[in-house]
């Protein structure tokens, strides 16, 4: 009788059926582990695009609300920090007047942005000139916090001296 002719046993069978079940299950668990994770890379590159849309906001502004137009002489009083009285997001004209903004959803200073709902935005500016190398009043440090829907934080910072 050849191997062919005798077919399988019972405990072949079973045998042959738990190694099938314990591959399934290693691979269905590892997909399940991908699929739950799949969202992060896209709110990362979100993050990051937020993050460098509200830089160039904030450090395309003046160093200081005093600091006249073109930055020359540089602004020589003590480093002060919030907006002045009054001004609102579309009427900030200086880095720190971004301090202590909060957006959720973010916004750019003309609309609400799309396809960042559950994203919060918050802006913090401090004098920072010391962290740097520089007198404390000569610099000023701009940090985001950054959070994703899903809760991940993402933190940025930037520094604007007086020049």
């Amino acid at each position: 009788m050849t191997w062919l002719q005798r077919g399988a046993t019972l405990v072949e069978l079973v045998m042959t059926i738990v190694i099938i079940s314990v591959a399934i299950a290693g691979v269905v668990g590892a997909f399940a582990l991908i699929s739950g994770r799949s969202a992060d890379p896209l709110n990362q590159t979100r993050a990051v695009e937020l993050a460098q849309l509200y830089m160039d906001e904030i450090i395309s502004k003046k160093y200081d609300d005093a600091t006249p137009q073109g930055g020359s002489p540089k602004y020589a009083g003590t480093c002060n920090i919030g907006p002045e009285g009054g001004e609102t997001r579309d009427s900030y004209d200086d880095v720190d007047d971004y301090h202590n903004t909060s957006d959720s959803p973010p916004e750019s200073a003309e609309a609400v942005l799309n396809g960042y709902s559950g994203f919060v935005v918050d802006v913090t500016v401090v004098c920072a000139g010391d962290e740097v190398g520089l007198p404390v009043s000569e610099a000023k440090r701009i940090g985001l916090a950054i959070t994703a829907p899903g809760g991940q934080a993402f933190s940025f910072s930037a520094y604007r001296a007086n020049f």
